[in-house]
């Protein structure tokens, strides 16, 4: 049975801003086969750029607290949700992402998705 795997894309805020207009088109077309490539396979189950702006919550009822999110110079700047038999297959996936090819910065967090909670026998839901 395959397992959801979330794969978390962590990179500089201005990671590709030395990139040509071509070499920003061949990445884009890079990402574009990468995320075909894992449909046809069944791999994928969602995949988004995340715009690089944003707050960060903290704090607790009463008493939150929002700032910038970008106090360093690394951001998540998008996922995949996608499926695979384990965290080898999932992290084989995560090593294909063109990311790599465009910049040296990159990493990719790759994290099991939590379906049921074991102690209380909770399902969490699922998209769709």
């Amino acid at each position: 049975m395959e397992k959801e795997f979330m794969l978390l894309i962590h990179n500089q805020m201005d990671s590709k801003s030395q990139l040509s207009a071509e070499e920003s088109q061949r990445f884009l077309k890079d990402c574009m086969v990468y995320i075909n490539d894992l449909m046809k396979q069944g791999k994928l189950k969602g995949a988004q750029p995340l715009v690089r702006e944003g707050k960060i919550i903290s704090g607790s009822k009463g008493s939150w607290k929002d700032g910038p999110f970008n106090e360093t110079k690394e951001v998540i700047v998008g996922y995949y949700h996608i499926v695979a038999k384990d965290l080898d297959e999932a992290i084989a996936i995560a090593k294909g992402n063109p990311e790599f090819v465009y910049t040296s910065t990159a990493r990719i967090e790759v994290r099991p998705i939590k379906m049921v909670e074991q102690e209380t026998g909770f399902v969490y839901p699922k998209e769709g």
